[in-house]
C-alpha cells in the first residue's frame, strides 16, 4: 500500500490544463522527489495533494484512505504535514516559542502564550530543535534567523505534528550552497518511518536525497524512476533543455 497516492488527478484554469491525468504512488518511508521544468504543474499538483486546492478530476489517497474531499486541516489530522515555498512564520515569537506553539496545538490543548513552560511541550520542542540543528538558536527571535535557518524551522514545525507523510515545497529555494548542504544533512537524518515527498528545483539536492523521482512535463507524468533512470533519460533532458547536452543539466 502507498503512503500517498493519486489517480487521474487533474486541474484546469480555463483552457489551461495545469495538471492532467496524473498518477503518482509514494511508497512508505520513501524520499520521493517531484521535479520538472517551469510550468510543468508541480506547484498545482502539490496543492492538490495537500488539500489547499480541489481537483477537477481524480482522487487522492493517504495510507489507503480516500482524502480527496478533505480539507488541508483534516488531512493534517490524518498524518500529512507540509512546508511552504514562502515563509509564514510569526515574527514576534522566539524560535523555541514558535515550535512549542506547534507542539501544543498538536496535543489538542488550547493555545497559551507560553506553551514551552509545560514539561512535555518543552521536551518535544527541545527534541525538534536539536534534530533540526536549531538548539543554539532557541531563544532568538524568528526575524534574527538566516534564510536557511528559517527553512529549518519550518521543517521543525511540520514535524511537530508527528506526520506519517511530510510534503516539502522547494525546501532549498533561495539557499546558498552551504545552506543547501546543511539542509541535505538534516533531511537525510529524518526518521525513516516518515515518508517524504518534495518539490525541488535544485537537482543536485534531488539526486543526493531522493530514492525515487517523478518528472512532470506540461501537467503530465513524463517519467517515474530511480535517480539513475532519470539521469539517463533522453526524454527528461529534452523536456528541460531541448536538444542540449545531458551534462549541462546534471552537474555536480
Amino acid at each position: 500500500m502507498s503512503a500517498l497516492s493519486c489517480h487521474g488527478l487533474g486541474r484546469s484554469f480555463g483552457a489551461l490544463k495545469a495538471v492532467s491525468g496524473v498518477d503518482l504512488s509514494v511508497a512508505p518511508g520513501a524520499r520521493h522527489a517531484l521535479i520538472g521544468p517551469n510550468g510543468a504543474g508541480k506547484s498545482t499538483l502539490f496543492r492538490l495533494l495537500t488539500g489547499t486546492m480541489r481537483p477537477d478530476t481524480g482522487t487522492v489517497h493517504l495510507d489507503g484512505d480516500d482524502v480527496t474531499g478533505l480539507s488541508e486541516v483534516r488531512r493534517c489530522r490524518r498524518g500529512m504535514s507540509q512546508t511552504l515555498q514562502h515563509s509564514s512564520l510569526f515574527g514576534s515569537f522566539t524560535v523555541a516559542g514558535t515550535v512549542a506553539l506547534a507542539v501544543r496545538r498538536h496535543t489538542g490543548r488550547a493555545v497559551r502564550p507560553w506553551p514551552h513552560r509545560e514539561p512535555d511541550v518543552t521536551a518535544r520542542t527541545d527534541e525538534l530543535l536539536t534534530r533540526l540543528g536549531l538548539a543554539d538558536r532557541a531563544g532568538e527571535p524568528v526575524p534574527a534567523l538566516s534564510h536557511g535557518e528559517r527553512k529549518q524551522l519550518e521543517v521543525a514545525l511540520a514535524l511537530a505534528c508527528s506526520p506519517a507523510v511530510l510534503l516539502l515545497d522547494e525546501p532549498a529555494a533561495g539557499m546558498s550552497p552551504a545552506e543547501s548542504a546543511r539542509l541535505l544533512t538534516l533531511l537525510t537524518g529524518l526518521p525513516p518511518e516518515v515518508t517524504v515527498l518534495f518539490v525541488e528545483h535544485d537537482l543536485d539536492l534531488v539526486f543526493d536525497l531522493a530514492d525515487r523521482v517523478t518528472v512532470l512535463h506540461l501537467g503530465r507524468v513524463l517519467l517515474t524512476g530511480t535517480p539513475d533512470e532519470v539521469r539517463a533519460s533522453d526524454a527528461v533532458r529534452e523536456a528541460y533543455l531541448g536538444t542540449a547536452r545531458r551534462e549541462e543539466l546534471f552537474t555536480g
